[in-house]
């Protein structure tokens, strides 16, 4: 019985960050779900206006972060698969194993890993990624993205913020993983 009570608690912390892949999940249907509309409504690389300083451009990109590596010849698309696939279980572990108070971080993480695999599908379907937002200020463009890029974003930045708090959960208050009765 002792050993049993002693693993519970590991078991509890595990699902209690595993929860937050609900956000993942969201993360991943918000992303596919644009990603077909744009490529259903729009036609390619014709802008459409929505509001100053934005529109809707369906492009596709064949390489990472603003087409890093994108006329590399082929090979990219299997690389950023695997790599992809490789720092998915990795946030996916990471994930797992953090305590019950690190909260913050844990929705960093899925956010990152929601963008990660919304990404990886559209690489491994159709063997680029689909970018539709398109923001730009007279003359200067930012390169055009998308839901799993934003998520992939905001989920970096919360990482480096949680990295300025003092690390993980920094400025939560602590609570102690023990055993529940």
């Amino acid at each position: 019985m002792p050993e049993a009570q002693a693993q519970h608690p590991e078991a509890e912390r595990q699902m209690s960050q595993r929860r937050w892949l609900w956000l993942t999940l969201v993360v991943i249907i918000l992303d596919l779900a644009t990603k077909a509309m744009a490529t259903a409504w729009l036609d390619y690389a014709i802008p459409v206006p929505v509001i100053p300083y934005f529109n809707l451009t369906l492009l596709h990109n064949t390489g990472a972060a603003f087409s890093f590596l994108a006329s590399a010849g082929g090979w990219q698309r299997w690389f950023f698969i695997v790599l992809a696939i490789v720092i998915s279980a990795v946030l996916l572990t990471w994930l797992g194993r953090l305590k019950r108070h690190e909260t913050w971080l844990a929705i960093a993480l899925a956010l990152v890993l929601g963008g990660a695999i919304g990404n990886v599908y559209d690489r491994i379907v159709h063997g680029y990624v689909v970018d539709f937002i398109h923001l730009y200020y007279g003359s200067y463009s930012w390169p055009a993205f998308n839901i799993a890029d934003s998520a992939i974003s905001i989920g970096a930045v919360m990482m480096v913020i949680d990295v300025f708090r003092g690390g993980s959960g920094a400025g939560e208050p602590e609570q102690a993983d023990e055993p529940r009765t």
